[in-house]
């Protein structure tokens, strides 16, 4: 985004009930079943969810005792707690195919560690990470209040909040800030659209959404009530898979920086560290946080790109947009490869990424969430490297 002049920007965000959501959560408790078993499992698996079905599909490499039968379970569980019982889709009755077969021995020779032979990347490809100072969590402004918008609709619909009743799972949102000189400074227009019961008028929806919206942007930036639109079709009663047919990884600008920065073209969902389209995007934005938390700039862009089954990144870059706070970009590049290793090995141990935490990175964006030491979640959130960059730079 530009730092003069004046200008808008949107993002949006959708919730976990929406069906591309519901794709991604299946994928991720699928991970995180066969993570869970053994930390060294190999996972790619795709997720497609329509009327009463769901269908698991991709290539696995872990322990039998990680059966289909056991994956179908779990996908119906994770169907429960999003909140889906309806008649078009539901947690107790839809089907459950899963059709998970063995990696490619093809892939697995390049991966895998033999001999003086690391660990190499499961494909090629770019990753970028983004953070800037528009939000104390240092994401974009707009997709992080689209996602805080949705997200605190759905913890009070799943604690059975009366303030939300009759809103169903199914949900989008469109936040757009004005920016003067590279600062958003206020909402000129914001959208929610919402599954709901029958019967619930759309202008009781809206007088239900208004304080929810108002109190979850900073006070004074809450768009005119003529620019606060929801359900703008008038009727959101037919939602989630019945409505629309949900595919894993089609969301890849709600799970990263709302399009603020750029994105390699990958998805997260479902893939196992090996698979640096996600591992690598984790680091890119751990790295990128953390040197605009030690104050070496307001903004930083940062892009790798490895070849499959080679160890090392072949490209490191970064952008601080013209913020640095005299710091060399190149010099900045080394002192980052010193302090973290990018090879794919290197990115999983700092990060601890071979453990069962990635169903909760499924909805509400995989960056600018708190990270949970106790249970392992988001590690890229850190902001440990800050002492040590602020020492290599003098201060």
């Amino acid at each position: 985004m530009r730092d003069k002049g004046e200008y808008l920007f949107t993002s949006e965000s959708v919730s976990e009930g929406h069906p591309d959501k519901v794709a991604d959560r299946i994928s991720d408790t699928v991970l995180d079943a066969y993570l869970e078993a053994d930390p060294y499992s190999r996972v790619a698996c795709e997720t497609l969810v329509t009327t009463n079905l769901v269908i698991l599909a991709g290539e696995t490499r872990g322990p039998d005792t990680v059966t289909p039968e056991l994956l179908a379970h779990l996908a119906r569980m994770a169907v429960h707690d999003i909140g889906y019982d309806q008649p078009g889709f539901s947690w107790k009755n839809a089907r459950v195919e899963v059709h998970l077969h063995a990696q490619s021995p093809d892939i697995a020779q390049g991966v895998d560690a033999a001999g003086n032979k690391d660990e190499g990347a499961g494909d090629q490809g770019m990753m970028f990470g983004y953070a800037c100072r528009e939000t104390p969590e240092l994401m974009p402004a707009p997709i992080y209040y689209a996602h805080l918008i949705l997200r605190r609709i759905s913890e009070m619909r799943k604690n059975n909040d009366p303030l939300v009743a009759g809103l169903l799972p199914d949900a989008k949102s469109q936040v757009t800030l004005r920016y003067v000189d590279g600062k958003p400074v206020g909402a000129t227009s914001i959208v929610v659209s919402t599954q709901h019961a029958e019967g619930l008028e759309q202008a009781e929806i809206k007088r239900m959404l208004w304080p929810i919206v108002e109190s979850s942007l900073p006070k004074g930036w809450m768009c005119p009530e003529r620019e606060f639109y929801v359900n703008p079709t008038g009727k959101f009663v037919i939602g989630g898979p019945d409505g629309d047919c949900g595919l894993t990884g089609r969301k890849i600008i709600v799970d990263t920086y709302g399009g603020a920065a750029p994105h390699g073209g990958g998805a997260f969902s479902g893939k196992d560290p090996t698979k640096v389209d996600r591992s690598a995007a984790y680091a890119c934005r751990y790295l990128a946080k953390n040197v605009v938390a030690a104050g070496l700039a307001d903004r930083c862009t940062i892009q790798v790109s490895y070849a499959i089954g080679i160890s090392r990144p072949l490209s490191v870059y970064f952008d601080l947009h013209g913020t640095g706070k005299d710091v060399d970009e190149d010099r900045l590049s080394r002192v980052v490869q010193e302090l973290m290793d990018l090879s794919p090995r290197g990115i999983r141990e700092h990060l601890r990424l071979n453990r069962p935490i990635y169903a909760v990175t499924s909805a509400y964006g995989h960056f600018g969430r708190t990270p949970d030491e106790e249970k392992g979640t988001f590690t890229w959130e850190r902001t440990d490297l800050v002492p040590e960059l602020r020492r290599a730079f003098g201060r």
